[in-house]
């Protein structure tokens, strides 16, 4: 972690105090009260259990309707600010009242606790403001001094936005009707090309608490709530807390103050401009300089991987294969040299010619062998022939066959006369005659 100064984290602590308690309303108790010689108020608010330093600087102080002193009760409006020098931090009052609760702050209570029951002043309901509002309706009287403020906010901060005022009764009899009914009006106002306002401001300038009722009825309540467009409550000092404060997307304390968060601040817009443009600058830059070390690494490749450097290269490849090659062939044309050597000299031990008359003779001796063999062959059939003509000449059965005689047939089959049994039924037969007969008796000889 890399060390900062001790005015680096006040700074820091100032940056972060200043930017979260922007406005801030405490109640306390008054003690230290020093009215100092440059004009300045000091003194301590303190509760039960803490204390907090504070001061009034001399423009804000000549407001003051009542003069400070030890154990007062108030509300103290104002911003925390952290000295950086020695590291103190403090509430800056722009203005104090005192603290007590009348008619009017009852019935403020008590219609605040309904809203809020209601679900009026819920956070996830707000909507949010518009970055850059082209068309801004702004609610509130012609002729009041709160109008000239906020226009005069407006044209220092922002140019491009379109101011479009709704004429409204901010005060005494009919003034919350007035201001609801303009509410709803600029809600649902379209322009031509269909279009609403990107945002609404509702203000007056400060008064006593009756002066500004009219923004604590529920009727002006029901407007903001209801409305679709986002809406910024801005109504009286800065100690001035409205029910229309709570209902609205945003509170302002004032209505010079409802320009500050309405509109961008264009100093602030073209210093982020100029950073930007800078931040591009140095990236821009950073990105040539980041290309130029490509570019140098890229040069040192292709000079390295050039044509001429990658032509030698394959010169010097192919020159060395040239050489294998001429080896190669050389090796292969001796090797079918020999070969073809061999070759000869097996065709000349093996020459064709040689190999016929070789082939003549032997079927010379096959087609004698062939012709003995088949004479001896031939004789050893007639031999057999003979023998099985007279063998057939003396089994014939029309020559072995004797007056008198005959076989004797069963069931298909030849069988002898003594397997004959009487009653059998069997047949008697020779060459020629075949006789059905049935063993009536049997005596054995």
């Amino acid at each position: 972690m890399k060390a900062i100064t001790v005015t680096q984290l006040n700074n820091q602590i100032k940056s972060i105090l200043e930017s979260h308690f922007e406005i801030v309303l405490v109640e306390g108790e008054v003690s230290k009260v020093i009215y100092h010689s440059s004009g300045h108020l000091y003194f301590t608010l303190k509760d039960e259990k803490s204390a907090i330093n504070c001061a009034m600087w001399r423009s804000n102080l000549a407001r003051m309707r009542f003069k400070l002193k030890e154990g007062d009760k108030v509300y103290v409006y104002g911003a925390v600010n952290l000295y950086v020098p020695r590291g103190e931090y403090k509430v800056i009052a722009t203005s104090i009242e005192p603290s007590g609760i009348g008619a009017l702050q009852l019935a403020f209570e008590r219609l605040k606790k309904e809203l809020k029951a209601l679900g009026y002043f819920d956070e996830n309901k707000k909507k949010p403001l518009p970055k850059f509002p082209k068309r801004i309706a702004l609610i509130t009287s012609a002729t009041g001094a709160a109008l000239q403020d906020m226009l005069r906010i407006a044209k220092k901060r922002w140019l491009l936005s379109e101011f479009y005022l709704f004429n409204t009764l901010v005060q005494g009899e009919g003034a919350a009707e007035d201001i609801a009914k303009n509410i709803k009006k600029a809600d649902n106002f379209r322009f031509e090309d269909g279009k609403g306002f990107d945002l609404i401001i509702i203000g007056r300038g400060g008064g006593s608490k009756e002066d500004l009722w009219a923004f604590n009825e529920k009727v002006v309540a029901d407007a903001i709530y209801e409305a679709t467009t986002p809406l910024i409550s801005a109504v009286g000092h800065e100690v001035d807390y409205l029910i229309s404060d709570f209902v609205a997307d945003k509170r302002a304390a004032t209505p010079s103050n409802a320009m500050e968060i309405a509109l961008p601040d264009k100093n602030e817009l073209l210093m982020g401009i100029d950073e930007m443009l800078r931040n591009f600058e140095y990236k821009f830059l950073h990105i040539l300089q980041k290309k130029e070390k490509q570019l140098m690494h890229l040069k040192e490749l292709f000079e390295v991987n050039s044509i001429e450097n990658r032509f030698n290269e394959l010169k010097k490849e192919i020159n060395f294969l040239k050489e294998q090659f001429d080896v190669g062939i050389k090796n292969v044309l001796d090797k079918k040299e020999n070969e073809t050597k061999n070759l000869l000299a097996l065709f000349k031990i093996n020459s064709p010619l040689k190999k016929i008359k070789q082939y003549e003779e032997e079927i010379g001796f096959l087609n004698k062998n062939f012709v003995y063999l088949t004479n001896e062959v031939l004789n050893k059939k007639e031999k057999e022939v003979d023998l099985l003509k007279n063998a057939f000449e003396s089994l014939n059965p029309k020559k072995r066959e004797k007056e008198g005689f005959g076989e004797i047939i069963k069931n298909g089959r030849r069988i002898s006369l003594s397997k004959i049994e009487i009653d059998d039924i069997f047949f008697i037969e020779n060459t020629s005659v075949s006789i059905k007969v049935k063993a009536l008796d049997k005596k054995e000889s």
